[in-house]
């Protein structure tokens, strides 16, 4: 996974579509000094990219209820799927925030991508890719 907070990290994004998505974020956002963007890559857990962004992905926070149980909701703030990926916003206090990006490519967690294909709106494009 890569840990964004600044636009001199974009670089470092090797998808040019979500690379774009990011550098657009930076641009509306400016340097984030209170969160962080994180751009999930394949073979990331979806256990460390919790431990990583300390927010609940595929399990309620407080009663442990896993997604694909009948009574799952998921925790994010936001879920927009854009054309090749996902961006999900957890708001974690007034002043910090987390953003994930997640590619629609294989090898992502496929629990992860099913579970974003589920709850997802879509994304007006303001980018092209």
């Amino acid at each position: 996974m890569l840990t964004l907070r600044n636009p001199g990290d974009v670089s470092r994004i090797c998808d040019p579509c979500i690379r774009t998505l990011v550098a657009l974020r930076f641009e509306q956002l400016g340097t984030i000094e209170d969160g962080q963007f994180i751009v999930v890559e394949a073979g990331d857990t979806v256990e460390g990219l919790e431990k990583q962004c300390g927010c609940p992905i595929l399990y309620e926070p407080f009663d442990g209820v896993p997604y694909g149980h009948p009574d799952f909701t998921p925790s994010f703030d936001i879920l927009e799927d854009h054309v090749h990926a996902y961006e999900m916003l957890f708001v974690t206090t007034d002043a910090f925030g987390v953003t994930l990006f997640i590619p629609k490519t294989e090898g992502i967690d496929a629990c992860l991508l099913a579970m974003c294909a589920q709850y997802a709106v879509r994304a007006e494009e303001l980018v092209a890719p």
